[in-house]
């Protein structure tokens, strides 16, 4: 198999999953590129895995417990608000632990794709484990369905505010969004089309247990007009309106090519998949098909273009080195430290993605994860308290045993500076019997493969000169190898 076929069976999987597992390589080096990916869509459509960590409405079912009659002391919300976060963090390292070991890697990239175009910030842990449950069942389905179910779910109209949305008193951050961040993208509507679409929008919210309800008695039943049509739209009629315009095909597409092909859109490409999108009634799946077969997407200049967002690292990292972590809440430090802490995002757009990934220190930090889990080192996380302009963003000091960062954090909580140690048993044995057919010369070769997706004689030499000089125990040479290329900057790139 030729380095370059390879290379992009490689660029496939990292763009379409979280990297390649040590036994996948076999597989994969032995395979064509269309066999790949028949296979990364195939396993797209087992059946999904629910995460149902939550039973209930967190909520409801403290008010119960204790019998409550009128209104809830702030010493009720705390411990609320507290088991809430607890809730969310665990339903976090469950959907992550799902995107290690689970076959169906692509499913759970556009999952998480989703989760930050439909960003949505509330400590309900319920609501949030019912959006999650949406964009995963519809990650790869009709985006007319994806929007219509977040657009009704108790988590988005919490959010947005639209519980508040009457008659009498219109409230407009609901549809305001359902424009801007969801379908058309912004200049591409008018304010008063956002007036009009909040009109259609009243009384549409949701019960206790996270089911939509549409209170007709406060609902505007008077003539609208949206986007040059008049009529007299209700939510639903908004929402398939905004269907019918071929603008939202072109957004969504748009941020799509910029999530699996490049940062930089290529607009005669991102037209000809907006164009295919909206005829194919956005079939989402034949849409990440038709990128997925373009020559372009294999093009040089779209190959380790794209930065690893931090769950994608920390995911790809795990699936790299086969490991049983005994605390994996420490794992989510990483993902605070760095930036993107699932159900939690800066604000209504979500994360920003791209080079705001990176800075000189958060570089620092990323460079070091391979080994503080491989040697179980302690770090330290110092948070500040929430910058109400950013949102909830707030700065920390993280240090190492050998070096201080500055990164970024979203608790709820300031804290105080904390020890933090990964207790992770990596299977070096295991990784070595599947390795047990490579010969030494060839093990640079094949780690690399493994870890970047390709090799190189100039990276070989620079690698093994500086920082992995030739060892006659293989199973330490091996380990060195993987952690000397999971920890140089090629890896934090895609």
């Amino acid at each position: 198999m030729s380095k370059s076929s390879y290379t992009k069976k490689f660029h496939l999987l990292s763009r379409g999953g979280f990297g390649i597992s040590p036994e996948q390589w076999k597989q994969v080096d032995k395979q064509n590129l269309d066999d790949v990916l028949k296979n990364l869509e195939d396993n797209s459509r087992l059946p999904l895995q629910s995460i149902s960590i939550v039973p209930e409405n967190i909520d409801q079912s403290y008010k119960k417990s204790i019998g409550l009659v009128g209104q809830l002391t702030p010493e009720d919300r705390r411990n609320i608000n507290k088991e809430n976060v607890n809730q969310l963090r665990l339903i976090t390292i469950a959907w992550m632990n799902a995107m290690v070991s689970e076959q169906n890697q692509l499913r759970e990239k556009m999952a998480l794709f989703w989760h930050g175009h439909f960003a949505c910030r509330i400590t309900n842990a319920y609501f949030q484990q019912q959006l999650l449950d949406i964009e995963r069942r519809n990650a790869l389905g009709n985006f007319g369905d994806l929007l219509r179910e977040t657009s009704k779910s108790a988590a988005m109209l919490n959010f947005l505010n639209n519980q508040q949305n009457k008659k009498a008193h219109p409230n407009e951050n609901f549809a305001r969004e359902v424009m801007e961040l969801f379908t058309l993208g912004r200049g591409n509507y008018t304010e008063k089309d956002v007036k009009e679409a909040a009109r259609a929008f009243t009384g549409w919210s949701y019960n206790a247990d996270g089911n939509f309800t549409n209170n007709t008695k406060v609902h505007d039943t008077g003539s609208k007009i949206i986007l040059g049509k008049t009529s007299n739209f209700n939510g639903d009629d908004v929402l398939n309106h905004l269907l019918e315009n071929k603008q939202t095909a072109h957004f969504i597409s748009n941020k799509l090519y910029k999530y699996l092909v490049n940062d930089v859109p290529n607009d005669t490409h991102v037209s000809w998949l907006a164009d295919r999108f909206y005829k194919s009634n956005y079939n989402i799946g034949a849409l990440v098909h038709d990128i997925f077969t373009s020559g372009w997407f294999y093009q040089k200049e779209n190959m380790g273009a794209i930065i690893k967002s931090p769950v994608d690292l920390i995911v790809n990292i795990q699936r790299a080195l086969p490991m049983k972590v005994e605390n994996p809440e420490r794992l989510l430090v990483f993902n605070d430290a760095l930036g993107q802490q699932p159900f939690y995002p800066p604000n209504v757009a979500g994360w920003p993605g791209g080079t705001s990934w990176i800075d000189s220190s958060s570089l620092m930090l990323r460079l070091k994860i391979p080994q503080l889990v491989e040697e179980n080192q302690a770090f330290h996380i110092t948070t500040k308290l929430d910058d109400d302009i950013q949102m909830g963003r707030k700065m920390m000091n993280a240090d190492s045993t050998t070096s201080n960062m500055n990164a970024t954090s979203m608790d709820t909580a300031p804290k105080k500076k904390s020890s933090n140690k990964i207790q992770a048993d990596i299977d070096w044995d295991g990784l070595l019997d599947t390795l047990t057919s490579v010969k030494d010369k060839d093990l640079f070769s094949a780690v690399s493969q493994i870890v970047l997706g390709t090799y190189s004689d100039k990276m070989e030499v620079s690698v093994i000169q500086t920082k992995v000089p030739f060892n006659p125990d293989r199973k330490v040479y091996l380990k060195n190898l993987m952690l000397a290329l999971m920890s140089t900057p090629e890896f934090q790139l895609s």
